[in-house]
């Protein structure tokens, strides 16, 4: 078959009858078009054929054939490329092409028919309704399509394909942009060294089963069970096998026989409450392999009972509180808010699924792979296989999301590195969409119970908050723990439980247990204002002691929409709500920036990767102002576990760990050039070196030593929001109208990429309160919500419109200034959305996500 490709011709053998995205990807090697959902519901895959969009995953390659075919490589300098770079129009950068593949449509149609004006935000969001981004970039991609179709991108002055004079760098606001939008940024599931075979995990159909035995035959197969060998939910690795190419990977993991002993399981979670049902950890040992679905899995001590652990607590003289809520029930019930709340699974779904690429080169184990942590990978690689700690390099150039599920040695890396080894190979390990919704990690549902009294003068007087975690076989539950820290002094009894079922396990996600305890307090914050006839802004502001977040509310109490009209009694009746959160600050202290010299250009390692969250462009920034230099004469080497310490990119550490020590690296780097002009010295300091390190804080840290790379330090984060909703009465649709997310976290290094992902936090936490909801077969326990179409993630046209506000002051004990913020800005949106419900429609939402069943049955009753 023949047909044209960016405008050269092409002939590729269709005879097997695949799909258009795999001749594209594989068979053509443009690998900017990518592979998502294979259901034509996200957009990744977007070609155009003959100057109309296409779904590639599912139009059959035959369908080519004569046809002009562009994908997002023939794009490059095109004006909607140019605005993508310009507005900032991404994060991790893996829908990049697909959105703007579609875009660039959409501009020639709009030009055509409306030459150089702008369109609205309802006709971008029309024409860009099938594509999806989880990192939530949606407000710079309005910014760039209206920007284009405008002109602002017409010459290429005013994009990114053009560096500046004096050695200056492109002005893009990401440092990465050019590689993400023109499609030659390569993933892990991009890459396809001489060789390499394709790997395929075997997962159990059982919720709770004994492998009696494996029998592949003369098929090389390598078993991934647990040392006990039970599998202990639907969808849990068993084994993995390889083959040149996934059709015969596939064919081959078929013909393997498991022999099941099937066992009852627990798929009830209310028993588990109560401690009942098959034991999914049957002694000691097995729960100390059971993983965790926070960053610190079983920091906590915590009694067993059947399947419920808990309690762990983080009271605050507890008897106290509990004396008091008691006596507030019988003598002043006004005063006293309770409710049970709860909360549904949430789960991550990066659109770069959970992949690795492994082989072995003269003893050294090279790893390509998706991870948050390329040093922590590779630190768990060389214990787990029983290589020397230098003979593993893990590097991840570019990572397509995360959002904590890729922290630790993940069942793609142990399948990919022992069929490796076992093939004498390169294996690459891909998990289907199916499974990484299955097996990827989610954000566990909760119930929980929570009890709070006002005392006569209207301060918070108790607080009381059962936390029961259902995060499946995992862990470590923290929800109710961090209701410990707002809301001043208060006794508060506070204690978590993890109920255990036959189910995947949870894992870390973005803030975790803290938008869950946000949507129960919050909720509870907001009932006691209106039962004490308070403003809940000055309410907060009043039992709030941070002094940071006081400028918050002051801030949001003056906004037009929190003094505007709301409620109304016809079908569309618009309502405003207020949350807010803390978050502690959280750091590497050990991390270190080498900075080298070559051929002119300062190079900047460190073993951090970007995952979109705009590291490459803090390090390189960082060292440039440090230096003096333009940022042409700056790289930032990043996503290779071989240099020097770098920080995991979660609990909000990166930044604050990495800018500090990339200015004292700049330091060092002045003092070895003899200070002055850093910029006329560089040329003949070729091979000059040195590494610089995070300082310690003005008043050191709250810990006195690092926890798997953690330490907390002095100060927390702050963020207030206020929503705007319109509420259909009839179909009990909640459109989110307008969000104002104000962030108090000191200096933003840099304004753009911080302002991008305040925003994406806020669409997760719209998706988080209205829309997602992981469901498993209550019989089975097999994951439901299996795709992109059964678990519905937010769209460009769900996108409130989106302000940012940052409150740059507090920290200024730590170097740089400023502390992490891509979890405080998450925290509060959820319950702010359900107090805009309320106060349009007078329902409380106890139940997450408010699904239109719920509202229309609560309005009734």
């Amino acid at each position: 078959m023949e047909f044209e490709v960016n405008g050269a011709r092409r002939a590729v053998d269709v005879d097997d009858d695949p799909a258009a995205v795999e001749v594209v990807r594989d068979r053509l090697g443009l690998t900017g078009t990518k592979l998502v959902c294979a259901g034509g519901v996200c957009g990744a895959c977007t070609i155009q054929v003959d100057g109309e969009p296409r779904v590639s995953c599912l139009t059959p390659a035959v369908m080519l054939a004569g046809r002009r075919v562009t994908t997002v490589e023939g794009l490059s300098g095109h004006a909607v490329a140019r605005a993508f770079a310009g507005e900032d129009a991404l994060q991790c950068g893996y829908c990049t092409p697909g959105f703007v593949v579609e875009a660039a449509a959409f501009f020639e149609r709009w030009r055509a028919a409306h030459g150089r004006t702008r369109p609205g935000r309802e006709q971008i969001a029309d024409a860009l309704a099938g594509h999806l981004c989880r990192c939530g970039a949606y407000e710079g991609i309005f910014s760039a399509v209206a920007a284009a179709c405008a002109g602002d991108y017409d010459t290429a002055q005013a994009g990114y394909d053009t560096a500046q004079a004096g050695g200056e760098a492109p002005a893009v606001p990401r440092a990465e942009a050019p590689e993400k939008i023109s499609g030659s940024a390569r993933y892990t599931t991009d890459l396809r060294p001489e060789g390499l075979l394709e790997g395929v995990i075997i997962r159990s159909p059982h919720a709770h089963a004994h492998v009696r035995s494996l029998e592949a035959g003369d098929l090389p197969l390598v078993p991934l069970l647990p040392p006990d060998g039970v599998v202990r939910y639907v969808g849990q690795p068993v084994a993995a096998v390889a083959a040149p190419d996934r059709a015969a990977a596939r064919a081959a993991a078929a013909r393997v026989r498991v022999d099941y002993e099937v066992l009852p399981a627990a798929l009830d979670v209310r028993r588990a409450r109560a401690g009942e049902g098959p034991l999914v950890y049957e002694d000691k040992a097995a729960r100390k392999r059971a993983p965790g679905s926070g960053e610190t899995p079983q920091l906590l001590p915590a009694r067993w009972r059947g399947n419920l652990r808990g309690p762990s607590a983080m009271s605050k003289r507890p008897a106290t509180a509990v004396r008091r809520i008691t006596e507030a029930r019988e003598r002043n019930p006004e005063r006293v808010v309770e409710g049970v709340f709860t909360t549904a699974p949430q789960t991550h779904t990066p659109l770069e699924p959970h992949a690795c690429l492994a082989q072995w080169v003269d003893g050294t184990l090279h790893l390509e792979v998706s991870t948050q942590s390329v040093k922590r990978v590779a630190e768990l690689a060389a214990e787990r296989f029983g290589v020397p700690a230098e003979r593993v390099v893990a590097r991840a150039v570019h990572v397509g999301g995360a959002f904590g599920c890729k922290m630790g040695l993940t069942s793609d890396v142990v399948a990919a590195v022992e069929l490796a080894r076992l093939h004498g190979a390169p294996v690459r390990v891909v998990l289907d969409r199916d499974e990484e919704l299955t097996d990827g990690g989610y954000r566990p549902g909760t119930r929980i119970r929570l009890a709070m009294v006002a005392d006569a003068g209207g301060d918070l007087n108790a607080l009381a908050i059962d936390a029961e975690s259902d995060g499946g076989i995992s862990v470590g539950g923290s929800v109710a723990a961090l209701a410990r820290f707002m809301y001043g002094k208060a006794p508060r009894r506070l204690r978590d439980f993890d109920a255990l079922t036959h189910r995947p396990p949870g894992a870390p996600f973005r803030g975790p247990g803290g938008p869950t305890m946000c949507w129960a307090l919050e909720q509870a914050v907001d009932e006691m204002a209106h039962r004490l006839g308070q403003d809940p802004i000055a309410l907060r502001r009043r039992w709030d002691g941070n002094l940071k977040r006081h400028a918050l509310y002051d801030r949001a109490a003056s906004l037009p929409v929190w003094s505007g009209p709301r409620g109304g009694t016809g079908r569309f009746r618009r309502g405003v709500g207020v949350a807010a959160a803390n978050w502690l600050y959280l750091l590497d202290p050990v991390t270190e920036v080498e900075l080298t010299v070559e051929d002119g250009i300062v190079v900047a390692r460190c073993a951090v990767q970007d995952m979109g969250t705009g590291s490459r462009t803090v390090l390189r920034r960082a060292v440039a102002e440090g230096l003096g230099v333009p940022e042409g004469r700056v790289r930032a080497d990043v996503g290779r576990s071989d240099a020097v310490h770098g920080p995991t990119s979660g609990g909000s550490r990166t930044t604050p760990s990495l800018a500090p020590a990339a200015a004292d690296a700049a330091a060092r780097l002045r003092d070895a050039l003899g200070g002055g002009d850093v910029a006329a010295r560089l040329d003949a300091a070729h091979g000059v070196r040195v590494t610089g390190r995070r300082p310690r804080d003005r008043r050191g840290f709250v810990t006195p030593f690092t926890l798997g790379g953690i330490a907390i330090g002095r100060g927390f984060t702050g963020s207030v929001q206020v929503a705007e909703v319109e509420v259909d009465t009839r179909l009990g649709r909640i459109r989110p109208l307008r969000v104002w997310s104000g962030i108090s976290a000191g200096r933003i290094h840099e304004d753009r990429l911080a302002r991008s992902q305040c925003e994406g936090a806020v669409v997760q936490g719209v998706g988080y309160a209205l829309y997602e909801e992981r469901r498993t077969d209550p019989a089975t326990g097999r994951v439901l919500t299996e795709n992109l179409e059964d678990y519905r993630i937010p769209g460009i046209g769900d996108t409130p419109e989106i302000t940012v506000h940052f409150h740059q002051e507090g920290f200024e004990h730590v170097p740089g200034g400023g502390v992490g913020l891509g979890e405080i800005a998450t925290l509060p949106t959820a319950a702010c959305l359900a107090n805009a419900v309320h106060d349009a429609t007078g329902w409380r939402p106890y139940d997450m996500p408010i699904r239109p069943d719920r509202l229309l049955e609560g309005l009734r009753t």
